[in-house]
């Protein structure tokens, strides 16, 4: 039960107190012979008076009428003299960093009845704190840290009306858990703001009392042996800014009411034994700067809502057993200057959005699973000092923008599947073999203790080796695709089916209440009941009446693409995808070529196109869709596409024609290999999926952009799939050009030019 004024760089707790002591007018040092009308500070220092020499404090103080004795770091030795605590008029007594010995007197406090303020910290003193100080009614701060006490506190201090700081830190003080129910403080003032007891040795369970004390602002309990729960009471703290209960015993759970707590800023909860769940309410605490919950035992994921505290300076939830993935919403943290979440379990990509956290100093995601390539935007963080990922599944290269981090001091990506040159400018000229090792595919210097890297020489040879059969590859990709495409517009159309007994049909019935129904309606019939294609779903029959309409439609048993990419008990290989994209292309082709008058879809999107038995794609939904007369390729329209989708014209000019479905075909070419919605909550302001996928294909490998389920750098044939899939990108690129005319031509998006 040791308070203090403020959380300061120990062991320099007496500056803090110093700082927020009361302000005193007619402070009188030596008898009342100096007088000010000025506020000063309480501790003062001997403006005037006689300087008292090195050595022994001179028994005649205590004769003299004093109000205050101020005599601190003078080298003071030996023992206090027992007159000095029977002044009967002194408020203030100040002898605190010196090397005075000795014990306290018992009487200590039955002749003070005047003293307010006793400061005995940083001595060499012993003993125990005698119950008499209890007896000095008008005591508001006592300061006893830093010496050599032993035994208990005594329960007098709670008689201690008036007091408002109480430290007795530092200490060789022991607690029993029978005196810790705040049975000595919980009667005091709810005045004290200031609670303070780190490295007091205290035992027993935390005061589940505390509540009472309800004009706290700061408690600092750490480094004792404190245990049993969190209490509920913590909730009626309305004041408290900071909580200091780290190095301590405490199970349990971290308790929502915390959230309840306007004002706090500082939450230390490290090294404890906390269980469960981090509270999501937390997240939604703007007033939180520092977040330490490290070594402890939670579970769960991390709050998504977490990362929405933009004002948040330091988070450390390391050496938990978290799991789930880094969110790209890291990269709101501005501010945020320490980052770590080392041995937990997290696993997924590392976000490269990473690289918006800029004030980092500090990022720790050591000892998980992590795996995917070291994000290249890494080298945007400018303050970092340290930085360690080892002990991970990582892949890829090292990225050479970390060689400008000019303050960068460690580095540790051991423990990895790295492969690559390891880059030797900036500081990695500073590092050793120790940042590296166990990564069997690096090469570089031989200070590293990695293989020397191939020789230009060498370097032509790999060219050879690997870059044309890459080359090639990609190219036996892009025929392989242009004669598929042929092959199958040289195919018989199907005959139409008729509807006959077994037979699975889908049927979609239309919300006659909603606005628009019959012409949607209208609109399918006209499509798809004269239309014929391999990748069209196919109509069977309809039913319609004044009071109901409906379609019958083929089954599609493999549900639709959307389906597949974000569900996740499916997924698709680059070749699948590959396939069903050419499935949409010849469907579009046909709509936009293949008829008298050209048709346009005006709603491409991935819950649009559905899968069969053999995973063939079908373009289906035509309620929105234009059958453009002959001769025209524009037409004005009210009908909107979906956002994301939509091409620019759509919705500032209400045109559409065969190239918005181009633009559309280009995103959802984007989505399907990125696995990311144009509509994801990423992609706000100025950032939108293409935007997104132009700027990472500049500024570095394809791996940053790609479904990190499709491609690793350790797959066999990965130069092969690199190639073919940023091919892919460029071309949706080329075909989502915001205008219509630098858009690429919509026979080349349809990969027959």
């Amino acid at each position: 039960m040791c308070a203090h004024v403020e959380r300061c760089n120990r062991p320099h707790t007496r500056a803090c107190v110093a700082q927020c002591g009361t302000l005193w007018r007619n402070v009188a040092l030596y008898g009342s012979q100096v007088h000010t009308e000025t506020p000063v500070d309480p501790r003062g220092f001997l403006e005037s008076g006689p300087k008292f020499p090195q050595g022994a404090l001179p028994e005649e103080i205590g004769k003299l009428n004093l109000e205050k004795l101020s005599i601190q770091e003078a080298s003071l030795t030996g023992l206090i003299p027992f007159q000095i605590f029977n002044m009967s008029t002194v408020r203030i007594i100040d002898l605190g960093l010196n090397q005075l010995s000795g014990q306290l007197p018992l009487s200590l406090g039955l002749w003070l009845p005047n003293l307010e303020q006793l400061y005995l910290d940083d001595n060499k003193l012993s003993g125990i704190i005698t119950s008499s100080i209890g007896n000095a009614s008008k005591l508001t701060i006592l300061s006893l840290t830093t010496n050599s006490f032993t035994g208990s506190i005594p329960n007098t201090i709670g008689d201690l009306r008036f007091l408002r700081v109480f430290l007795a830190s530092q200490n060789n003080l022991t607690r029993e858990s029978s005196s810790l129910e705040l049975t000595s403080f919980g009667n005091l003032s709810t005045t004290l703001q200031r609670l303070e007891a780190f490295g007091c040795d205290l035992m027993g369970d935390f005061p589940s009392g505390i509540g009472n004390l309800s004009s706290l602002e700061v408690i600092t309990l750490d480094s004792n042996e404190l245990t049993g729960f969190l209490p509920e009471t913590l909730g009626r703290l309305k004041l408290l800014e900071r909580l200091y209960l780290e190095h301590n015993r405490l199970q349990g759970s971290i308790p929502n009411d915390l959230c309840l707590l306007n004002k706090l800023g500082d939450i230390y909860l490290s090294d404890n034994k906390l269980h469960g769940p981090i509270p999501t309410c937390l997240g939604e605490h703007k007033p939180l700067r520092s977040l330490y919950l490290d070594s402890n035992k939670l579970t769960g994921t991390i709050p998504l809502t977490l990362w929405s505290l933009t004002d948040l300076i330091g988070l450390n939830l390391s050496t938990n057993s978290l799991s789930g993935y880094i969110p790209l919403e890291i990269g709101r943290l501005k501010v945020i200057t320490q980052i770590d979440l080392s041995w937990n379990q997290l696993s997924g990509d590392i976000p490269s959005t990473i690289g918006g956290a800029q004030t980092l100093v500090t990022l720790s995601l050591a000892h998980n699973k992590l795996q995917g390539p070291i994000p290249q935007l890494l080298g945007d963080l400018i303050n970092l000092e340290f930085l360690d990922l080892s002990n991970n599944n990582l892949s890829g290269g090292i990225p050479k923008s970390l060689e400008a981090l000019r303050y960068l001091q460690y580095l540790n990506l051991s423990l990895n599947r790295l492969q690559g040159e390891i880059p030797t400018g900036g500081h990695f000229a500073n590092f050793t073999a120790q940042s590296f090792m166990q990564n069997e595919g690096l090469c570089g210097a031989p200070r590293f203790q990695v293989p020397l890297c191939r020789t230009s020489r060498t370097t032509n040879l790999d060219f050879l080796k690997y870059i044309l059969p890459s080359i090639a590859a990609a190219i036996l990709v892009a025929v392989l695709i242009f004669v598929l495409i042929r092959f199958r517009k040289q195919k018989k159309q199907l005959p139409p089916r008729t509807l006959s007994d077994g037979m699975t049909v889908a049927i979609k019935v239309f919300n006659l209440q909603a606005e628009g129904a019959f012409k949607s309606f209208n609109a399918e019939c006209e499509v798809m009941c004269n239309v014929r294609h391999r990748n069209l779903l196919q109509v069977i029959s309809s039913c319609s009446n004044v009071d109901f309409k409906a379609l019958v439609l083929e089954y599609m048993p493999n549900g639709s693409l959307e389906q597949w990419l974000y569900s996740h008990n499916y997924f698709l290989d680059v070749l699948q995808r590959l396939n069903i994209m050419i499935d949409i292309v010849s469907a579009m082709e046909y709509l936009h070529h293949g008829l008298p008058s050209p048709i346009v879809h005006c709603d491409l999107k991935p819950s649009n196109v559905l899968l069969d038995e053999d995973m063939v794609a079908h373009v289906g939904d035509f309620g929105i869709a234009k059958l453009l007369g002959e001769g025209e390729y524009m037409s004005q329209t009210k009908t909107l596409a979906t956002i994301g989708y939509m091409a620019p014209e759509y919705g500032t000019e209400g045109i559409i024609s065969t190239g918005g479905d181009v633009y559309s075909y280009g995103i959802l070419l984007m989505e399907v290999f990125t696995r990311k919605r144009p509509t994801d909550e990423m992609f706000t302001g100025e950032m939108s999926l293409k935007r997104w996928v132009s700027e990472l294909l500049h500024d570095g490998s394809v791996l940053f952009v790609v479904d990190s389920n499709l491609i690793g750098s350790d797959d066999e044939n990965f130069s092969a799939k690199e190639q073919c899939v940023l091919s892919v990108f460029h071309l949706a690129l080329a075909c989502s050009k915001d205008s219509p005319k630098e858009r690429i031509k919509h026979e080349r998006c349809h990969g027959y030019d």
